[in-house]
């Protein structure tokens, strides 16, 4: 077990029984305590050693305690000052927290007041090490159940979620179609305290109007035709846990009003009832639309767009994030190879050029597809060009293959060899005629391009 290292805290003063005091008493309370006796002399400890706080008279001979703190904090933003001065006036504290004190004390010095304050500062400076921390441990602290990457905008996206999901906020998720805002729900809910209550997921989009109110808050025996009993709503169903509002820029006007209710006082009310009932929900929604844009229009309601957004959490699109796609697509491989009991190696070069170059508008539920597909289509060990969409294959620049000539193959119109001939070809044009590149686009050996030239008679 690593031992804990203890607090240092060095004593700035040039009244040397002020001095011998504070070092006497911090020690007593378990800190280790150093002293210099001057503004340069605590300057110079500072830069040579570790301290993890800096208690420090303002008026002293050769440099004051304000100077000393501004030249410290330049050095060391995150070391946390005291400043003590005998006088009370208003402009020493303005300038000592101006200049980035952390607090500022009256001498004489009050020593409980001293203490509480050492610990006050102590733990504020704690606080910010421990969010550092958390940063960099993401992947290790943070349950994400599918969600991979390893991009800039994702691990944003992760620390952001890792700082919201302990708490109690409304979240809203916005991001493409495909981008994974569901994921980011769960994951916000596994993380949070609600963790061992119900998740319930309501897609607004996939429930007419009519049904949307009775499915939410449920309804009484009677309330409609073929209400032949009391129905719990989703909002009784995540009681204690969460409930995720996909799609939310769907609902109408008067359901977002019914929605603003809950927000704003916590309670329902079951269709065709008229009793009010308490809940305790947590509220995640998502929407793949600018909702900004949508209360300019009129289209949805500004007061109920500010209490969905008191957390927002942006999902990129998979276009802006390249650096995920290697990850994402050998995460499908694998899972849909297990599912269709293939073995399967892995891609191509000039498959994966072409996952990454292309643009992927339907994000990480496109390219999911995409792979489950070539897997079921695919008689080898490695995804090649041969089984990716069209969309995907006809956009590569290294293969300009037209559609038309593309569907005439998928017909069998023109022979493979004819149709490998002009791919080779297509390729060599695209490269200047660099073979080895070429060669890598395709997905072959430059001996086997070789070859291939040299049977079309081209040397």
């Amino acid at each position: 077990m690593t031992a804990i290292r203890p607090t240092r805290i060095l004593i700035v003063d040039d009244d040397s029984g002020h001095l011998t005091t504070l070092k006497t008493i911090t020690r007593s309370w378990g800190y280790l305590a150093e002293t210099a006796d001057d503004g340069d002399t605590a300057l110079e400890r500072v830069t040579a050693e570790p301290y993890d706080l800096v208690l420090m008279d303002v008026r002293m001979a050769r440099m004051s305690g304000i100077e000393a703190l501004e030249q410290i904090k330049a050095y060391n933003p995150s070391i946390p000052i005291i400043i003590m001065t005998a006088y009370s006036s208003v402009e020493s504290a303005v300038d000592a927290l101006k200049a980035g004190a952390y607090d500022y004390l009256i001498k004489p010095l009050d020593f409980e007041v001293l203490k509480l304050t050492i610990e006050r500062a102590r733990e504020h400076a704690g606080l910010k090490a421990e969010n550092e921390q958390l940063k960099q441990q993401l992947r290790v602290d943070l349950d994400t159940p599918q969600i991979i990457g390893k991009s800039d905008a994702m691990k944003a996206l992760l620390e952001m979620l890792a700082m919201v999901a302990p708490s109690e906020a409304t979240v809203l998720i916005t991001g493409e179609s495909g981008t994974g805002k569901e994921l980011v729900a769960r994951s916000l809910h596994v993380n949070s305290p609600r963790k061992e209550q119900p998740l319930v997921v309501v897609n607004c989009a996939a429930i007419t109007e009519t049904l949307l109110e009775s499915e939410l808050f449920g309804h009484e025996k009677g309330a409609f035709t073929g209400a032949d009993m009391r129905r719990e709503g989703r909002f009784m169903q995540a009681d204690r846990g969460t409930i995720f509002l996909d799609e939310i820029a769907e609902t109408s006007p008067s359901m977002q009003a019914k929605l603003l209710r809950v927000l704003q006082q916590k309670e329902i009310q079951r269709v065709g009832g008229n009793d009010v009932i308490q809940v305790d929900v947590r509220i995640v929604s998502a929407t793949n639309r600018d909702l900004e844009a949508e209360v300019a229009e009129g289209r949805f309601r500004e007061d109920l767009f500010y209490r969905l957004n008191v957390m927002p959490l942006n999902v990129p699109p998979l276009r802006e994030r390249r650096d995920d796609i290697p990850l994402l697509a050998d995460h499908f491989l694998r899972k849909y190879a297990e599912k269709n009991r293939k073995s399967v190696k892995g891609f191509s070069p000039m498959a994966m050029d072409m996952l990454l170059k292309y643009d992927w508008p339907g994000n990480v539920r496109e390219l999911e597809n995409a792979l489950e597909r070539a897997v079921i289509l695919l008689t080898g060990e490695h995804i090649t060009e041969k089984q990716l969409p069209l969309n995907v294959a006809k956009k590569y620049p290294g293969l300009e293959m037209s559609t038309t000539t593309m569907t005439s193959a998928s017909n069998g119109t023109r022979s493979l060899e004819e149709i490998e001939k002009e791919a080779i070809l297509s390729t060599l044009s695209a490269t200047d005629g660099n073979k080895s590149e070429s060669a890598r686009r395709l997905g072959i050996t430059r001996k086997t391009l070789h070859n291939k030239l040299k049977s079309y008679g081209i040397g």
